[in-house]
């Protein structure tokens, strides 16, 4: 099952990359997996990993998921920490769907 982390960054969008900044100032350069927007929340999210990042022994990396906040240019935005347990559920409920849609590709 992926991991999953909450942070507040800033992020630049180039295609389906992303750049993440922490709380330190560090960047690291991420592929955005999946967006999806919730009525339910009135929110969009992002969800992302790390270019590069090394499997696990079962095949997987670690997922990040945040909310995003798009900036009025349309280029940048915000990456916000997911608030609620609601909001988590919600989140795994949509990974569930894209692993069970991987699956019957296979």
């Amino acid at each position: 099952m992926p991991k999953y982390y909450e942070e507040v960054t800033i992020m630049s969008e180039q295609q389906n990359h992303i750049t993440v900044v922490d709380e330190n100032g560090n960047e690291q350069l991420c592929e955005i997996l999946h967006t999806f927007d919730s009525e339910e929340f009135g929110k969009s999210y992002v969800l992302y990993s790390l270019v590069g990042a090394e499997e696990d022994e079962d095949g997987a990396v670690e997922i990040f998921a945040s909310a995003f906040v798009p900036a009025e240019n349309g280029e940048d935005g915000e990456l916000t920490p997911i608030e609620t347990e609601a909001e988590w559920d919600l989140i795994e409920e949509v990974l569930n769907q894209i692993e069970d849609e991987l699956g019957e590709e296979e």
